[in-house]
C-alpha cells in the first residue's frame, strides 16, 4: 500500500454541522406526538421558506421507527404548508404521513417516497394560471417506491382536485 503524497490528514478530522437541531421537521416531530405515541390523527398548519430542505424526511424516520415498514393508518399526520419549500419536499416518507404545500418547492419533491402522500399546488391567492407557471423543480419523486405525489396542472378551481388538497 503506497501513502498519497500529501500533507494533509487521511481520516476525518472535522466535526461537521448540518444543522439539523434547526430543521422545520423538529418543530414537525414534536408537533406529531400524539400520532407518534398514540397513533391518533394530527393536523398541522405552518408557513415554509426555502431554506427548509427535505421536509417530512425525519418525521417520517420517526414514523417508521415506531411503526416500521406499514407506517401509520393513511391520513393520520396531515401537514399542509404555506410558502416555498427548499430541496426534498417529502423525501423518503412513509403511509400515514401526507403533506400539502400551498405555494411551490425546489428540486426532488417526494423523492424516495416509500407510502407517504406529497401534495403541491400554487398558493391560494395565486392569480397565475398554474398549467403556464413551475410550481415544483426537476427530479420529481426520483426512486420513489410506494406512495402518492400530486401536482396541480389545472386551473386552482379544478374540482377533482380541490377534493385532493382538503
Amino acid at each position: 500500500m503506497v501513502r498519497p503524497d500529501v500533507d494533509s490528514p487521511l481520516h476525518n478530522t472535522i466535526t461537521q454541522d448540518h444543522g439539523l437541531d434547526a430543521a422545520l421537521d423538529n418543530t414537525l416531530i414534536k408537533l406529531s406526538e400524539g400520532a407518534l405515541a398514540k397513533g391518533e390523527a394530527v393536523r398541522i398548519d405552518l408557513p415554509v421558506r426555502n431554506v427548509n430542505r427535505t421536509v417530512g424526511t425525519m418525521l417520517g424516520a420517526e414514523i417508521t421507527r415506531k411503526y416500521g415498514a406499514e407506517g401509520l393508518p393513511e391520513g393520520t399526520i396531515d401537514v399542509t404548508l404555506h410558502g416555498s419549500a427548499g430541496q426534498s419536499l417529502g423525501a423518503f416518507i412513509p403511509k400515514g404521513l401526507t403533506i400539502r404545500l400551498y405555494g411551490d418547492s425546489n428540486d426532488y419533491v417526494g423523492k424516495g417516497i416509500s407510502g407517504g402522500r406529497v401534495i403541491v399546488r400554487p398558493d391560494e391567492k395565486a392569480s397565475f394560471k398554474s398549467q403556464d407557471n413551475v410550481i415544483a423543480g426537476n427530479v420529481i419523486g426520483y426512486g420513489a417506491t410506494a406512495g402518492d405525489s400530486l401536482f396541480e396542472a389545472l386551473l386552482a378551481r379544478d374540482s377533482v382536485l380541490e377534493t385532493l388538497a382538503h
